[in-house]
């Protein structure tokens, strides 16, 4: 197991460590030809830029690369912030975790579905017959509360403290959908028609595992935008949004047959 993937705070110390070798060097170089000023604001471009490519190098997600980048900014402005009160950073702490708790342990970012993929949603139960929705990972249960109804039973799975109490007010308000306060490896997931994910590359290969042991059969796992590795999917819908937004369709029966015909073929 890489342990920089597992564990990314250690690939983003690494980059700061790197890219403040970096800076040194640099500094030595330039200490006579620039003044204080411009050597300071010079290796705080410099360390951000640097610590944000190594970031990506390491392949590390998108959020962490952000993260890089932004951190010795914020480090130089909280050293220079002088006698200000301390109860707004803790006030701010407080709720960045209470929105991104489970982000460093599952590694798994607060992702927001669109419009069009809802729609792509609704449209699939449509086709299928669906009656039972979950969403793993829901957020602010956007998409629970817009699949609810019309004989559709829709629920949200979602473990950020903050986050859940925001989509359980906004379900209770528009008594639509059930948002659950749980992480998503405990949802009972066995008697749903669709099982929805947006989450991260990371927990795919666990999750996968998931459906394939308590999902009936018949029943499908949409991922958005990330593919179970090394598993075909049986249908990919790409939408016209901007981002290009692809669906990942994983039908329990058809792929666990199809491993089956695998397995036999190489056996024979």
């Amino acid at each position: 197991m890489n342990p920089i993937r597992s564990y990314p705070i250690i690939g983003a110390v690494l980059a700061q460590l790197a890219a403040g070798v970096v800076v040194f060097a640099l500094s030595a170089m330039l200490a006579g030809r620039l003044d204080a000023v411009g050597l300071f604001w010079g290796g705080l471009i410099v360390q951000s830029g640097v610590a944000a490519a190594v970031t990506k190098l390491l392949g590390l997600p998108v959020w962490w690369v952000w993260i890089s980048l932004c951190f010795p900014g914020a480090l130089m402005l909280a050293l220079n912030a002088g006698d200000l009160p301390a109860w707004p950073f803790g006030i701010g702490f407080v709720v960045l975790y209470l929105v991104f708790s489970n982000t460093a342990r599952e590694r798994v970012p607060l992702y927001l579905t669109n419009r069009l993929t809802t729609g792509a949603l609704l449209s699939l139960m449509q086709q299928r017959g669906a009656n039972r929705f979950v969403d793993l990972g829901s957020g602010l249960g956007g998409v629970v509360r817009a699949l609810d109804g019309e004989g559709r039973q829709a629920r949200g799975v979602e473990s950020a403290p903050m986050v859940w109490f925001v989509s359980f007010v906004l379900s209770k308000i528009e008594r639509r959908g059930q948002i659950l306060r749980q992480d998503i490896w405990s949802a009972d997931i066995s008697d749903d028609d669709i099982v929805y994910a947006f989450l991260s590359p990371e927990p795919m290969p666990q999750l996968y595992e998931k459906v394939r042991r308590e999902m009936k059969p018949g029943s499908l796992l949409v991922s958005n935008s990330f593919a179970v590795p090394g598993v075909d999917a049986t249908e990919i819908w790409e939408l016209a949004d901007r981002r290009k937004t692809r669906l990942y369709l994983y039908e329990m029966n058809q792929l666990d047959s199809a491993s089956d015909e695998a397995a036999s073929g190489e056996a024979g």
